[in-house]
């Protein structure tokens, strides 16, 4: 099978931060395809892997980024279902109840659990 030629980086590509996350991997496939081949074209090589290694290192960060808002988001959904959802930007607080009624288990009796 023959795979296309694509342009290689920089010849009229987008910066892979301007790919849609179907968009980089869809291209990230077609490298891989690439080395797959017996016969690689050497010339290509450095730029094909220079552009599938922007395409990982942006791909990761986008994961990440997208894990750490889940991690955020996860909890007040989670509170929403229990009556005590809180607001953007409070830190989680007003999901916060009394670890034990006040006055209970001495000095600690009146912190809040999260």
């Amino acid at each position: 099978m023959s795979i296309p030629d694509t342009p290689t980086p920089g010849a009229g590509q987008l910066p892979v931060t301007d790919l849609s996350f179907a968009e980089a991997s869809r291209e990230l496939d077609d490298i891989v395809e690439f080395f797959e081949q017996r016969d690689v074209d050497v010339d290509q090589l450095v730029g094909r892997l220079e552009r599938a290694t922007a395409i990982v290192d942006e791909l990761d960060r986008r994961i990440c980024q997208t894990r750490g808002q889940v991690e955020e988001l996860v909890p007040r959904l989670a509170g929403v279902g229990q009556g005590r959802a809180s607001e953007p930007g409070d830190g989680g607080l007003s999901s916060a109840r009394p670890a034990s009624e006040p006055g209970e288990g001495g000095p600690g009796g009146d912190q809040l659990a999260f």
